[in-house]
């Protein structure tokens, strides 16, 4: 994990391939557990929390990753749950970026 968090996603402008499954696979083993590779297309991890201004929060705090990185996941925000969904819009398939933003999302304390 620390391998990729300390990179910065690079910035996609389309026409790169996606990555196959053999490589999404080598990635996925480098970032926390609860993250679920889906379909070759995309990465999903679910947490959990107490109330919904904690969910809040955290969502907040992996926001402020995205724009720093200039790579933005998709988030589905609810009571005590956040789920994040991310791929690379501009190819609309995984990248290597793509896992270097979830690694540092699993940077973040809650």
């Amino acid at each position: 994990m620390d391998n990729l968090s300390a990179m910065d996603c690079v910035p996609c402008e389309g026409g790169v391939p996606p990555l196959s499954e053999e490589e999404s696979m080598a990635f996925l083993v480098q970032i926390h557990g609860d993250w679920k590779l889906v379909d070759n297309h995309h990465i999903t991890r679910t947490w959990t929390f107490p109330d919904f201004a904690s969910a809040l929060e955290f969502t907040n705090a992996l926001g402020t990753i995205c724009e720093e990185q200039a790579h933005h996941a998709d988030f589905n925000l609810g009571w005590g749950k956040l789920v994040a969904v991310i791929f690379t819009h501009k190819i609309d398939a995984l990248s290597e970026s793509d896992f270097v933003l979830a690694s540092k999302f699993d940077a973040i304390e809650r």
